[in-house]
């Protein structure tokens, strides 16, 4: 199809802008693959946008833009087993699942990522340490390639391919659909227990507690907060309620309609939010029912929120931590932060479990991930990043790709010794600028 208006990361850095080549129709998307690579040279598919760094940044500038392939092919409502095109979005899925009593497995932070953009980034979320991955419950999917017939990958069928597409950050080739197995629930509601904790020790605690007893769990932290409130924060354990109605979230969106010349993200806007925030919740536990939409997807509801950050956006840091290193390497991290007087209003701490996903360049291991979001400016780069970067390399930890546009290319390799499998089974017509910069290639 003929090429669309320039697309770009979620971070809005690096700027640098793509130019969108259209895929409508599955029947036409090997036609549309050809072309666009004849036009571009080379290629990457891009989804809905929602990868915050350069991972969804084509090498050469043009991508294959998949959101327009947004159909359900089949739903099997006893078994929960939905086949769907690549670019179909979670908010989608759920649209049609919730009022029959089923959710999606695994969801990440927003629900306007795209199946195909959820299995390339293996998303992880609030239950990772019951359920994994999401590319976990990915049956199977269709790949096509520059070099070779289109392959139907599975665990069983062209297994090293499906290994390597899951979390393998879109460079394997394009996924056409995908088959998710869903999870039933008796209600879209949810059961919250909120804590809040005075200091990083604290979350530990009720990490061991609440995490065997309830499904998704989860903590904000004020990432400014010193000395002995190192860590402190609001602790959040939940599982989805047995009552209430299977209705979908259909409140009215809110939306930041310009982008401001500058951040309104600075040391003073901080500290007064969370200062506030952490105050809001008050002392002792303390248990309501709430919607799934403002306990999955809080920032879902405020469209182009991303603009806050102002015209250099920003980038995203978001490390995990072996459990053996997590309490002293996170206190570090915080430390720091809180130091350089950077940080975000939402900065998220949650443990990951020992499920092992079957994607080769997935992101967990077992142990504790924080990830925060910092306006862009040079200081990250020559300043703060490198203090972050070098306390989760002592500890043995690893950066996600997903969300990264700063990783050094040697940290890269060392924590993700299986991207040179994920190297030689990449398509040659598909690169981009994250892989070329951690990679060389």
């Amino acid at each position: 199809m003929s090429a669309a208006g320039p697309l770009g990361s979620w971070g809005r850095y690096p700027a640098y802008a793509q130019q969108a080549h259209v895929a409508g129709w599955r029947d036409s998307l090997a036609g549309d693959f050809a072309h666009a690579l004849a036009q571009g040279g080379s290629l990457l598919p891009f989804g809905n946008g929602r990868s915050y760094g350069d991972s969804c940044l084509a090498a050469s500038g043009h991508v294959l833009h998949m959101r327009p392939l947004a159909r359900f092919i089949s739903v099997d409502w006893t078994t929960g087993v939905v086949v769907a095109e690549s670019g179909t979005t979670l908010d989608e899925i759920l649209a049609l699942a919730i009022p029959r009593g089923w959710f999606v497995p695994v969801s990440p932070g927003t629900k306007f990522v795209t199946l195909g953009g959820a299995i390339a980034n293996d998303v992880h979320g609030k239950n990772h340490h019951l359920r994994g991955t999401f590319g976990r419950h990915v049956r199977r999917f269709r790949l096509l390639r520059s070099d070779r017939p289109p392959a139907l990958c599975s665990a069983e069928e062209n297994a090293d391919l499906y290994r390597a597409t899951i979390g393998g950050l879109g460079l394997t080739g394009v996924i056409e659909w995908a088959e998710l197995q869903l999870v039933p629930v008796r209600s879209s509601r949810m059961d919250v227990t909120t804590v809040r904790f005075g200091a990083l020790d604290e979350f530990f605690v009720l990490s061991g507690e609440l995490d065997g007893t309830h499904e998704y769990t989860v903590a904000w932290v004020d990432c400014l907060a010193g000395g002995d409130a190192v860590g402190r924060g609001v602790f959040m354990a939940a599982n989805h309620a047995t009552g209430g109605g299977l209705q979908v979230d259909r409140r009215k969106k809110l939306s930041v309609p310009v982008t401001p010349p500058i951040s309104a993200i600075n040391g003073l806007s901080l500290r007064l939010f969370n200062s506030a925030y952490y105050r809001l919740h008050k002392a002792g536990r303390h248990r309501s029912q709430v919607a799934y939409d403002p306990f999955f997807y809080p920032l879902d509801r405020i469209l182009h929120w991303n603009r806050i950050y102002g015209p250099r956006g920003f980038q995203q840091f978001q490390c995990v931590v072996p459990d053996a290193q997590a309490p002293a390497t996170v206190r570090a991290l915080l430390a720091a932060i809180a130091a350089a007087g950077e940080g975000s209003f939402l900065a998220v701490l949650k443990k990951c479990g020992d499920v092992v996903s079957p994607g080769l360049l997935s992101f967990p291991l077992p142990g504790t991930s924080l990830a925060l979001d910092f306006p862009q400016h040079a200081r990250l780069g020559t300043g703060l990043f490198p203090r972050l970067d070098a306390i989760v390399r002592a500890a043995g930890g690893r950066l996600y790709p997903a969300k990264d546009a700063h990783m050094a290319g040697e940290d890269f390799r060392a924590a993700y010794p299986d991207w040179v499998r994920v190297e030689a089974l990449r398509d040659p017509a598909l690169g981009s600028r994250f892989w070329k910069r951690v990679t060389g290639t």
